[in-house]
């Protein structure tokens, strides 16, 4: 990698800090190339990123961005999972290394706010930003539901009233 390869990926990945609300680092050491690709396609389904990069590289990406405290975790085999969604990246990160220790999260953070494992983790326990929205439309269609079943009620039981008045009148006839 030459001097401007190095120029363009610090580049992009300070731009991807500026867009992002959380990065989450682990450890990926011993992970296949089929796992990693695993952990790639359950991230992207979840909106979020993960990527590979050079230490130095990201370190110095991080300068002068809000996720600059934790320039300190990025030494060793280390990948960083990342997203727009502040609970997508860490329940991914979280679950993916529930079921394969070669994934290790080591800390990460939420804004300017450095997250140690333990806080990663209780975040990854929150419902997405996608669930929540589907909670709150499904709490606000549920009394409108309940307004057209009572509203319904009434007309139904009129109908009956009028179908069995008929029928009444027709007997007799």
């Amino acid at each position: 990698m030459d001097r401007s390869e190095k120029e363009q990926l610090v580049a992009s990945l300070k731009d991807a800090f500026n867009e992002t609300t959380i990065v989450v680092v682990t450890h990926y050491s011993g992970l296949t190339v089929a796992e990693m690709g695993d952990l790639r396609d359950r991230m992207r389904e979840a909106g979020a990123k993960f990527k590979v990069t050079k230490n130095r590289l990201t370190r110095l990406a991080l300068e002068g961005t809000r996720f600059q405290g934790i320039s300190d975790l990025f030494t060793g085999p280390t990948a960083m999972a990342y997203s727009q969604d502040p609970v997508a990246a860490a329940k991914v990160a979280v679950e993916f290394s529930k079921k394969n220790e070669k994934l290790v999260v080591l800390g990460g953070a939420l804004g300017e706010k450095a997250l140690g494992v333990d806080e990663v983790k209780a975040l990854a326990t929150l419902p997405s930003l996608d669930e929540l929205r589907a909670r709150l439309v499904g709490m606000l269609n549920t009394p409108a539901t309940r307004i057209a079943g009572v509203l319904q009620a009434p007309a139904g039981q009129v109908a009956r009233v009028i179908s069995a008045y008929g029928q009444k009148q027709g007997e007799a006839a």
